[in-house]
């Protein structure tokens, strides 16, 4: 199976270089992840549309442990990590096949105990819902490894 998902990488890798770049840098807006522009292609736990808002990643314990376990969920689920600094994370994600580059962004809120998060596609209007199962992997996975839903 690694020779078929060697040559999907290989393929969107190479096809996503064909899309263009997004207008506006992922980061964070006032110490907070950007909303979503009011597409379906874009989930958000905060500040997002009512159809694109999502619930934070909820964890115990440390938040360094827990901003490890989450890096390490991005890397191993498929994701890079393009840009990382205290209490934020920004990382990419290639739909298969297509070639699409989604922006997946994390901010730790260690007064709530949670990570905040944002997935959104670069291009379109609508997604099939590949950022909402996206996020509900990741909550799985994390969830999982941290003990707490």
């Amino acid at each position: 199976m690694s020779i078929i998902d060697d040559l999907f990488a290989g393929v969107t890798g190479f096809t996503s270089n064909l899309w263009p770049r997004p207008d506006e840098n992922p980061g964070l807006v006032n110490g907070k992840l950007r909303p979503c522009p009011g597409t379906p292609n874009c989930v958000c736990s905060e500040g997002g549309s009512p159809g694109g808002t999502v619930a934070p990643l909820h964890f115990q314990g440390s938040p360094e442990a827990a901003w490890s376990t989450l890096k390490q969920i991005v890397e191993e689920q498929g994701g890079t990590v393009r840009n990382e600094s205290p209490g934020y994370l920004w990382s990419t994600f290639l739909v298969p096949l297509f070639g699409f580059t989604d922006d997946v962004e994390f901010r730790l809120d260690t007064a709530a105990k949670a990570i905040h998060l944002r997935s959104a596609s670069r291009l379109g209007f609508a997604d099939l819902g590949v950022n909402r199962t996206r996020v509900e992997q990741l909550r799985a996975v994390f969830s999982s490894r941290r003990g707490r839903p």
